[in-house]
């Protein structure tokens, strides 16, 4: 079969990955919020639920990212995950779940991203999975920003003076060489899916913060050649720099996979509309869209990152900024756990 296939889609198949997912994650009609925002029929949408797609934990996005790192990780006879996050980040909830899943061990730097302290806010909702699953969850008080953290340095290194061999996951999995790869094999298992329904999905739209899950759907995109657009949904806050590493890891993904595949800038769609001014602290936009997937199709999104890509999906629909006839495909990325932290917003 991967004789006739594309480049890029040989080269992904090769790249050793591990086995965390059930399988493609499921596509689910949310026809009731289709009816809300599209009345007269125009507009159907639909959720791939990749807050379903595996047992480790809860799952969500980082779990498929992590398929490609775990696997690299144990080629270089690792040990140990190191990883960073906020304290209610579910990417470092899902770098444990995998380490403690492959029998090694994690250490996340948690750090204080969110400036609020709601009650029970760093006991309970993700950081309560990471202990519970044994990982070595170690605060600190650095702020947010989506480079890479001196404090992940100093952890890698505690872990080799105790003898240990430490593998480096950048936040969210993304600014490594093998973060895009994820979200681009996703765009592959989607079309599979669409020619078991009959069905294309000519709009994604994702949130996007650290930037692979964002940047490899792009890459699936172009390379398939289908003219699928991917609107990314700012919920950092920082969008220039959110973009800047977007294209980054798209063109480095493209690259990686395809030599010849090239990243045109009117690929890297970024709404720098629903962010609410600051990364992790949902506004009025967030709750409104959060309680509106809640209350039509029973979808729940969490205030951190997809009640900001939920927002922006509705307000695209409203202002006919997705036309009538399109199927839109909401990327639900997952992130539920951290719902227990915010629960004094929606008292």
């Amino acid at each position: 079969m991967d004789g006739h296939a594309p480049e890029y889609l040989v080269k992904l198949r090769s790249i050793p990955k591990e086995s965390f997912l059930f399988g493609p994650s499921p596509i689910q009609s949310l026809p009731r919020l289709s009816k809300v925002l599209s009345p007269d029929g125009g507009v159907k949408i639909y959720a791939k639920r990749d807050d379903c797609n595996s047992g480790l934990a809860y799952g969500g996005n980082k779990v498929r990212k992590l398929e490609y790192l775990v696997a690299d990780a144990k080629k270089q006879g690792c040990d140990t995950l190191v990883s960073v996050g906020g304290v209610q980040s579910n990417h470092t909830r899902a770098v444990t779940a995998v380490a403690t899943a492959s029998g090694m061990k994690a250490v996340t730097v948690q750090e204080k991203w969110v400036p609020i302290d709601p009650p029970l806010y760093d006991k309970t909702g993700n950081i309560l999975l990471s202990r519970l699953m044994g990982g070595d969850v170690r605060l600190n008080q650095e702020g947010f920003h989506i480079g890479h953290k001196e404090a992940t340095k100093e952890a890698m290194d505690s872990v080799k003076a105790n003898g240990g061999k430490p593998y480096y996951v950048p936040a969210g999995a993304s600014d490594h060489e093998l973060g895009g790869l994820g979200f681009t094999n996703f765009v592959v298992e989607l079309a599979e899916q669409e020619a078991s329904m009959n069905i294309f999905f000519d709009t994604l739209i994702v949130c996007s913060v650290t930037g692979s899950s964002h940047a490899g759907l792009i890459v699936g995109a172009v390379a398939e050649g289908k003219g699928r657009k991917i609107i990314g949904i700012d919920a950092s806050g920082k969008p220039v720099e959110t973009k800047a590493q977007v294209s980054r890891i798209a063109r480095n993904t493209a690259a990686l996979l395809d030599p010849k595949l090239e990243i045109p800038d009117s690929a890297i769609i970024l709404d720098e509309r629903f962010h609410e001014g600051i990364y992790g602290i949902p506004g009025p936009s967030t709750i409104a869209a959060m309680k509106t997937a809640a209350q039509t199709d029973a979808v729940i999104t969490d205030p951190v990152y997809e009640g900001k890509s939920m927002a922006g999906m509705i307000q695209l629909v409203k202002e006919g900024a997705i036309k009538p006839g399109s199927n839109v495909l909401y990327v639900h990325l997952g992130g539920q756990p951290a719902l227990n932290a915010y629960s004094s917003y929606f008292e």
